[in-house]
């Protein structure tokens, strides 16, 4: 099965969702910047001034998208790539197919429900720890009060605005732009905490999820040998015993060689006539009979 490295992809994809986070957070807390606009447009009475502060959140929200779309793709991508490492490691027991890593990102509903099982078994099959599918819950819970709490806030903020007099002329109609301002702020701060915690909770997964494949793609081990049971579970094969080394046949130990001579402290023992007992003997003259 082929495999493919999503080390590089992580690191991307986890700085695209940091960024993506941290311009949503400018973006939540530019009402303490509108709201100085609004006030310095009702001392001068002048809707050029207000007209500056809707530019300003264009420019607020545009770097967010750009990083939101940045690292949805590279999200996606990495998501598609680690849950295919799943299919080529033995042992491993995903609940969804390659197809839902990609898809249940983008079919509507179902991205409310489908990203956290596939992220489950990422970490289920990639880490071998259960205690840790508690980060899942927590960017999953995380994610769905973001989702929902911002589209609640800017359809409520929509429409009060649709509420303000669009051409302001006196210091009243003025002011209702500095409430608005003032009034945005305490909403827009449930789905900033809620962001701010989904993205920190998804940069931890992607980090351990690609960590734990690296290496052991790297080490080429797998993390269920032969059945789906956990490291240190009664059923966890334990290590193999080594092989017995098997004694040599009398046929092969009669052509072995003969061990060396001793030597003792001082050197070869040496015979009665002074010779050494491990000299060579003189072969007998050609022709000649070998007595008995």
């Amino acid at each position: 099965m082929p495999t493919y490295g999503v080390r590089g992809l992580a690191v991307a994809g986890a700085f695209a969702v940091g960024a993506a986070t941290l311009c949503y957070l400018l973006t939540a807390l530019f009402p303490l910047v509108g709201v100085r606009i609004a006030r310095s447009a009702a001392e001068q009475l002048d809707r050029d001034v207000l007209l500056g502060a809707v530019l300003a959140e264009v420019l607020f929200s545009v770097p967010y998208l750009l990083a939101l779309l940045t690292a949805g793709t590279l999200v996606v991508i990495w998501t598609w790539r680690a849950r295919k490492n799943l299919d080529a490691f033995p042992g491993t027991v995903p609940n969804l197919g390659p197809a839902w890593a990609i898809a249940g990102w983008l079919v509507p509903l179902a991205n409310l429900v489908v990203p956290a099982r596939v992220l489950a078994d990422l970490l289920r099959n990639s880490v071998w720890r259960r205690r840790q599918s508690w980060l899942v819950g927590v960017w999953w819970a995380s994610w769905l009060v973001f989702l929902i709490g911002d589209r609640f806030v800017a359809r409520a903020e929509q429409q009060r605005y649709d509420r303000l007099t669009e051409l302001p002329r006196n210091d009243a109609e003025f002011g209702t732009y500095v409430r608005f301002y003032e009034d945005a702020l305490g909403p827009r701060l449930v789905p900033a905490v809620a962001c701010l915690v989904a993205g920190i909770a998804f940069v931890v997964l992607i980090r351990r999820i690609s960590a734990a494949q690296q290496d052991r793609l790297a080490r080429a081990v797998p993390a269920w040998p032969g059945q789906p049971v956990w490291p240190g579970h009664p059923g966890w094969p334990a290590p193999a015993a080594p092989a017995p080394v098997a004694p040599m046949p009398a046929a092969t130990a009669a052509f072995a060689p003969a061990a060396p001579a001793a030597f003792g402290p001082a050197g070869p023992r040496d015979g009665a006539d002074g010779a050494s007992a491990t000299s060579p003997q003189v072969p007998p003259a050609p022709g000649g009979t070998i007595g008995a």
